[in-house]
């Protein structure tokens, strides 16, 4: 008999229909079910695409004695922390506070009024590697609480104070220089592993494209050569390690081991649309050929698996298959020799590091230990032929491996993880000249707009074919991706509407999430009452929403000329403060806001049709302009444009020439009609 959850759209919530655990969805059912009862919530927050969920459900949930178990003491509560960020954010601080660490699957003991008094992440189902079970955990809180229930309120609510200092956190009078800049990459030359790239030398490792997208920038405004060491051995490491996926393209969540080799097989949406944005760059920096493979293979990746037929994309694939981690991407040595010749096999053993003992339990994870011109010399073939024999061989076991049982697919829609990829897509369009990628970006875009917004312009949260409706209310994270992908969207189309979209959400965001303090709340005024209210800073796997905000007001005054919105980026800023050089892995996203506030625009506005202009976004689109503000326009449509986009006033075709005006710093160089003329003008600034 399925649960509550059976009445739900998340792919994670359906999972667990059938426990015989009586699952409710986070709601004031549940709520009021464990008031009237007066029974503790256990409250247990996922995704689909977590192994030890999988796991935990296995070994618990779907045990019909821990399940009974659950039943008689609590009030059970599943919530999926993709849709549910906010619940998420507020239980984990405060797990982490009381246990000293977090992670999922997690499980927090509430009062009935939703307060946490204890908690922690995975429990075994009987006492292993000196924890204790799960039941004597339920046991043990259940007791406690039946004896001291005020003592436990108590406990919970001094917890929520702690916790709610977060969201006190006001703007400071700071003024920013490129000194913190020069502080926070000092931290993280310290912190690079020179040998296999990425911070520190032991596992777990995590890509951190917030933190290379920042080292980018400092890469291409500095001389210092260890930037661009940093970022050549990260990602070529990354690019050739099994996180990434050698066959398919994509990358998983994270690597187990300090090499990239082995990776957490999960692919997410958000993981993959930032990291296609950071190669994407990084091709136009470094000009390494890995680089620009890496993004084309990760973009044909997004496109074959993981785009809703209604246009949107989907969250993200489990690490699992047949209920066995990595199953679905790991390989014998006779599964190889079967399916390839002699040759194709000898190459591919050598090149990925195949052998008969594997690297993962058992099996292989398909990686590149070595540089491909050293593999070739070993196995006495020009780079070249090695190249066309792995290319066959590559199809072969590609074809194959699409015959097997693939792992699951969370099929919902969300809209900052959508925001990510509409942003890579839409960048991708310009750095590699494609047109097929901006329509993909601009379906996604239109697909959240006219299907995921309300009648009064705010934004949903999640979307799902079936029921084929949005749920939940947007959060701060999903107004500010989208804007800041609205804008890249703009410059992959020079489509006004884009960004009026842009400025409509950046209003709403400023009424619906804005602290007078300064800085934004992850909720806004119209969400449900929980019992703090969040504003989180923390850029973590993903940027925080108010790195984010700032990020996108930045670029979005840029634009418009609007002062008020760099106004409230800057005061965002001065919330987390110089704290962010000290630790620069944690504030990634707002090392890039603070470079953008300290680097003025490069402004370049083009006038002429589509095709004459081409010339022209080559060029600005073959060089790193880390922050630049590019406007385009017909002749004939400037004086209707220009009074929104303030670059576009007085910008006129020379001598019936398409032609480009590039201003920085509030002065401007002479129009040019070439393409050359203008690359001398970017070659010019960027040398200053």
């Amino acid at each position: 008999m399925p649960n509550r959850l059976a009445h739900e759209s998340s792919p994670y919530l359906l999972q667990h229909q059938d426990n015989p655990v009586e699952w409710y969805p986070w709601g004031e059912e549940a709520l009021h079910a464990a008031r009237t009862q007066n029974k503790p919530i256990l409250l247990s927050i996922g995704y689909s695409a977590c192994h030890w969920c999988h796991v935990m459900a296995h070994e618990s949930f779907e045990n019909p004695r821990i399940a009974a178990l659950m039943n008689n003491l609590f009030i059970n509560i599943k919530v999926d922390r993709e849709e549910r960020p906010d619940l998420d954010a507020i239980y984990m601080d405060a797990v982490t506070a009381m246990t000293g660490h977090g992670g999922w699957p997690m499980t927090v003991f509430l009062t009935p009024e939703g307060v946490p008094f204890y908690g922690g992440t995975y429990f075994p189902p009987v006492p292993r590697h000196g924890m204790a079970s799960f039941p004597q955990i339920l046991e043990a809180v259940a007791q406690g609480y039946a004896r001291q229930p005020e003592a436990m309120a108590k406990q919970g609510q001094s917890l929520l104070t702690h916790i709610a200092q977060r969201s006190q956190l006001a703007a400071r009078d700071i003024e920013f220089s490129t000194a913190l800049l020069d502080v926070a990459f000092q931290q993280l030359a310290q912190a690079f592993d020179g040998e296999w790239g990425g911070f520190g030398r032991q596992g777990p490792k995590f890509p951190q494209p917030m933190v290379l997208e920042f080292v980018l920038r400092y890469a291409a405004r500095n001389e210092d050569p260890r930037a661009r060491r940093l970022l050549h051995t990260t990602l070529s490491r990354m690019a050739r390690g099994g996180i990434y996926d050698q066959l398919g393209g994509g990358f998983a969540r994270y690597s187990v081991d300090g090499k990239w080799m082995i990776p957490h097989f999960e692919k997410m949406l958000y993981d993959n649309g930032q990291l296609i944005t950071l190669y994407l760059h990084a091709w136009q920096l470094l000009k390494l050929p890995l680089f620009r493979r890496v993004a084309e293979e990760s973009l044909a990746y997004l496109e074959r698996e993981m785009i809703d037929p209604a246009g949107g994309f989907f969250s993200a694939q489990d690490a699992d298959s047949e209920g066995v981690e990595g199953k679905f991407f790991a390989w014998t040595v006779a599964e190889i020799d079967e399916l390839l010749t002699t040759e194709e096999a000898r190459i591919v053993k050598a090149y990925y590091g195949v052998h008969s003992t594997g690297n993962f339990e058992g099996k292989n994870v398909l990686w590149i230990a070595h540089e491909p011109s050293l593999v070739a010399a070993n196995l006495n073939l020009s780079e070249a032929r090695m190249s066309d024999l792995l290319a066959t061989a590559r199809a072969k076991l590609f074809a194959a491996r699409a015959e097997r049982i693939p792992p699951a697919t969370d099929s919902k829609v969300l809209v900052s993880w959508n925001a990510l990829a509409i942003r890579a897509f839409a960048l991708a369009s310009r750095v590699l000249d494609e047109a097929r990628y901006v329509a993909v970006a601009a379906r996604a875009a239109r697909f959240i707009l006219d299907e995921m917004r309300r009648d009064d312009g705010r934004l949903h949260r999640t979307w799902k074919a079936q029921p084929g409706r949005p749920m939940l209310n947007g959060y701060l994270e999903d107004y500010a991706y989208l804007i800041d992908a609205l804008i890249t969207l703009y410059e992959a189309t020079f489509e006004v509407v884009w960004l009026r979209e842009a400025q409509s959400l950046a209003e709403i965001m400023i009424a619906e999430f804005g602290d007078e303090k300064g800085g934004f709340f992850d909720t806004g005024e119209s969400h449900e009452a929980l019992v703090v209210r969040p504003k989180g800073v923390v850029d973590n796997a993903m940027p925080s929403g108010n790195s984010m905000a700032a990020t996108a007001l930045l670029r979005l005054s840029d634009y418009l000329a609007e002062p008020r919105y760099a106004e409230l980026a800057q005061r965002a800023m001065t919330v987390v403060g110089e704290g962010m050089a000290a630790q620069p892995q944690g504030f990634g996203q707002w090392l890039v806001a603070v470079d953008a506030l300290l680097h003025p625009s490069v402004e370049v506005a083009l006038v002429g049709d589509d095709a004459a202009l081409r010339p022209f976004i080559r060029t600005i689109y073959d060089r790193f302009l880390p922050h630049k503000t590019l406007v385009a326009s017909a002749a004939d449509q400037i004086d209707a444009l220009a009074s929104f986009m303030p670059s576009l006033q007085q910008r006129r075709m020379i001598d019936d020439q398409p032609t480009a005006y590039l201003c920085e710093n509030y002065a401007c160089q002479r129009p040019v009609t070439t393409a050359d003329a203008l690359a001398e003008q970017l070659t010019a600034t960027q040398s200053n």
